[in-house]
């Protein structure tokens, strides 16, 4: 056996299980076929959130001005933006690698394919090697899901990763996706001065969250002007006459500089000879697991691969777990209770625990609390007092929270205490909340009237 613990794939997931195993004593190897850090930290989370900040001063500037208390204008710069993005992400890819060197940890770079239920393959720089492991943490994570009628070609029709590399401005951007990709980007771009269409097929935006969240995002869009085509079917999309035109089932046709297709994602798992570590994938393509993340007796599959939950911190938390798991530390089944969903920018969402349809759904009693952040001095002080806090309880205990509106996402750690252990208005009482600050809109939420 060449290594007690395998890692395959250098994300966030991956990078946590080999830091954890190797801190047990164990011999850990992580195998990584492009750029440490995976998606999150060189396309996805990092670079938007960059982006998102960067242009922030531009939003919290008209949000001022529309009070009438600024004057002048704020400009971002797109091309220094994305320079100085592009420092901070290699410089933390070089840390990361730098740290699991000094730890101990084995890496490898290339393809993972397995060979068997405890060996695989690596084909790439260090190609021809083959790894024999005692447990392996496969988190290879996702990539874009592409569907031939809507295919990025590198021109007018781009997908995350191609529109993260734009240093010039488009004039119109069409956004294929109302979900949390495309409201990131579109914020971004609006800042920049992109005019912005999002196309969505179903009838609202993020259509996984509460829908008063849904339509508290659609009227904040459409007051800044974005064009919604909600239920709307693509057809057709391609680069027409060096820009990107679009065409819809109903025989419409859009048009604009640039095009965004951001339609979902789906589990990396295409070359890795999954069945023959005895691993099952399902209809889509993703693990499955059993209650303890087990794939295989000797594969444990965690973060979007396994299709519960495509978030970062989801990922390394049960990476986590399934590494104390595989080390006879965990005999319990994994729980991810309380896990936060957060959208950035502005306004950002938040959403803990379950929804009051949800809990109805399931034959459960709900009451719902709630506060609208129009009368917290925070948001008052931003200009920015749209949107709501909201509780969601069974049984006298929280059971829920849900937020949309400025700088919410700051509440998800208090907000999954809250849930995590189901406090009653007693318990909420007792917390000394500081004042002014937004998490008073937390604990209104919390106080007022079911």
């Amino acid at each position: 056996m060449d290594f007690e613990i395998a890692v395959i794939g250098g994300g966030p997931a991956g990078v946590a299980a080999a830091k954890r195993a190797v801190a047990a004593g164990k011999s850990v190897c992580l195998v990584e076929k492009a750029d440490l850090g995976g998606t999150c930290l060189n396309w996805g989370c990092i670079p938007t959130k960059f982006l998102l900040g960067g242009t922030a001063p531009v939003e919290e500037f008209e949000a001022q001005a529309r009070m009438k208390a600024v004057h002048g204008e704020v400009r971002a710069d797109l091309a220094a933006l994305q320079a100085r993005k592009d420092r901070l992400v290699t410089a933390t890819r070089k840390a990361v690698a730098k740290e699991l060197e000094k730890l101990g940890v084995t890496l490898l770079y290339g393809a993972a394919r397995f060979s068997g239920p405890q060996t695989f393959e690596i084909e790439g720089p260090d190609g021809g090697r083959s790894v024999s492991f005692g447990r392996c943490i496969l988190a290879t994570g996702s990539v874009t899901t592409v569907v031939p009628s809507m295919r990025p070609d590198g021109e007018c029709v781009l997908d995350s990763d191609l529109l993260l590399g734009l240093t010039e401005v488009p004039e119109s951007l069409i956004i294929v996706g109302g979900g949390v990709i495309g409201l990131e980007m579109g914020q971004i771009f609006e800042r920049l001065g992109t005019k912005i269409t999002v196309v969505e097929a179903l009838d609202r935006l993020i259509p996984w969250e509460d829908p008063e969240v849904s339509e508290e995002m659609a009227r904040i869009c459409k007051r800044r002007k974005w064009t919604l085509k909600l239920e709307a079917r693509v057809k057709s999309l391609r680069t027409s006459e060096n820009r990107a035109e679009l065409v819809l089932e109903s025989g419409e046709t859009l048009y604009a500089a640039k095009a965004l297709v951001c339609i979902g994602r789906r589990p990396a798992t295409d070359g890795l000879c999954a069945e023959k570590a005895g691993i099952v994938l399902n209809p889509r393509g993703f693990t499955q697991v059993d209650e303890s993340l087990r794939a295989s007796p000797a594969v444990y599959a965690v973060g979007d691969v396994n299709g519960r939950a495509m978030l970062a911190h989801a990922a390394e938390h049960q990476a986590l777990f399934a590494v104390d798991h595989a080390l006879g530390k965990i005999t319990a089944p994994y729980a991810d209770e309380a896990l936060p969903s957060c959208i950035y920018g502005s306004p950002e969402t938040l959403r803990v625990g379950r929804m009051a349809h949800e809990l109805e759904a399931a034959g459960l009693p709900a009451r719902v609390s709630r506060f609208a952040l129009a009368a917290n001095p925070i948001a008052q002080a931003h200009a920015s007092t749209q949107g709501f806090v909201k509780v969601v309880w069974s049984d006298g205990r929280i059971a829920g929270v849900t937020a949309i509106g400025h700088h919410v996402a700051s509440l998800a750690t208090a907000a999954v205490l809250l849930v995590r252990h189901a406090y009653t208005r007693e318990d909420v009482e007792g917390i000394i909340f500081p004042h002014p600050s937004l998490d008073e809109a937390l604990k209104e939420a919390c106080l007022a009237d079911r």
